[in-house]
């Protein structure tokens, strides 16, 4: 019976060490396989370095991606800044073309549609008379300044006082046909024809202006009322039809003005000139991005 019972303590010590044996051979043959070593702490566990390696290659390579992110941020934004430049001196030379078309010495007003149609900003010349019977208004419009709207053409300015723009067909005596003429502004105090009498020119005259097309309704912008002749966009085709004048337009000079009449050369280049605020901007950002 003592030699049983040594047997079997003999036998399970021999389990125990074989177990532990296997076990230590188990975690030697995954290390071999893996190639990822493994650390023991202090208290008896085990730590995969390479787990943790990966973990730090993933790190750096969300890292990596974060400095390309933030090196494209600037690269972008100083592009972007240099096709506003670029754009900018677009815009200006077109704003310079316009104004010489606005200055430049006055031709005979052509008949031929297709030729007006490229004409738009270009100074005419006609001769003829005024039928004050049939004056238009577009209104609400602020005032222009000649030359302060040769000096800041482009951009987006307004006056606070309103009045409307007196648009008058005018017969053309050496082409034959009645046109429209946007005579200039009057404050809204004087809109009605009896109060500026002393401007409402008899017989014929002469007029320079420059060609203007039909515009088409901005959002926004309320629909023309024919009925109580209160216009907010030029439509030519409408305003023909209502005076019996054909669909062509002018806007007289400041010099066509006649004393206690519109105020002639209400012409405004509307055209929107704001690069440099994004020139700054971008450029700015580029700067701020870079130094980040």
């Amino acid at each position: 019976m003592a030699s049983l019972k040594s047997l079997l303590a003999y036998t399970s010590k021999v389990l125990l060490t074989l177990q532990k044996q296997t076990h230590v051979i188990y975690i030697k043959r995954t290390l071999l396989l893996s190639r990822l070593p493994l650390f023991k702490r202090t208290d008896g566990r085990f730590i995969n370095i390479g787990r943790l390696s990966s973990t730090t290659a993933a790190e750096k390579g969300e890292d990596s991606f974060l400095k390309w992110f933030l090196l494209l941020i600037p690269v972008t934004t100083f592009g972007l800044g240099t096709w506003q430049v670029k754009r900018r001196q677009w815009k200006m030379a077109l704003i310079d073309d316009l104004m010489r078309l606005t200055n430049a010495e006055p031709i005979p007003l052509p008949l031929d549609p297709h030729e007006l149609n490229s004409l738009e900003y270009r100074r005419v010349r006609v001769r003829g008379m005024y039928d004050h019977s049939q004056e238009l208004y577009i209104l609400p419009r602020s005032p222009v300044d000649p030359e302060k709207e040769a000096r800041e053409a482009g951009t987006l300015s307004s006056s606070g006082e309103t009045g409307a723009n007196v648009i008058t067909p005018f017969h053309c005596t050496d082409l034959g046909i009645t046109i429209l003429v946007n005579r200039g502004y009057v404050p809204r105090q004087k809109i009605r024809p009896e109060t500026r009498m002393k401007g409402q020119v008899e017989g014929e005259v002469e007029v320079v202006g420059v060609v203007r097309l039909t515009e088409v309704r901005k959002p926004f912008v309320p629909n023309n009322d024919v009925e109580r002749n209160r216009w907010h966009y030029r439509d030519l085709d409408a305003m023909s039809q209502v005076t019996g004048a054909v669909p062509i337009f002018i806007d007289a000079d400041y010099g066509s003005t006649i004393p206690g009449g519109p105020v002639g050369g209400q012409t405004r280049i509307t055209l929107r000139n704001e690069h440099m605020q994004y020139i700054i901007t971008w450029y700015g950002l580029c700067a701020a991005t870079s130094y980040m």
